[in-house]
């Protein structure tokens, strides 16, 4: 009966945010990314390029190509990268991929074949 057109020429609606502090938000930095400093999110952070610093976030994934130096404080890890430093996790995860020399604290630890390992690895007293 009726009905209504939208303008052509009209700009789309802005799509909604995630709010901070939800898992819902997501940052990557790619490969061609090189960062030295502090980051911290409060969703999730992958990596494909280099980080020379102290990363806090609620998930991180290290992909294949991303390199990681210095501290982690994360929820939840998955590394498939180089890991170098320090780390303190709920649950730490190395791909077959992972090359990680560093100590970490864990809750939960998947370690796949072929991943490389050097340092300590320890759970948190109760």
């Amino acid at each position: 009966m009726f009905s209504k057109t939208a303008d052509p020429t009209a700009a789309p609606p802005p799509s909604p945010r995630p709010t901070s502090g939800t898992n819902a938000s997501r940052s990557v930095l790619g490969t061609d990314l090189r960062i030295t400093g502090e980051i911290s999110a409060a969703g999730t952070i992958e990596i494909f390029g280099e980080i020379d610093g102290n990363l806090t976030a609620d998930t991180l994934m290290v992909g294949q190509e991303g390199r990681i130096s210095g501290s982690v404080t994360a929820q939840a890890v998955e590394v498939k990268g180089r890991l170098d430093g320090k780390v303190d996790s709920g649950s730490f995860t190395m791909r077959s991929t992972a090359q990680v020399a560093a100590d970490v604290v864990y809750t939960t630890l998947v370690i796949e074949s072929g991943a490389h390992i050097e340092g300590r690895f320890s759970r948190p007293k109760v």
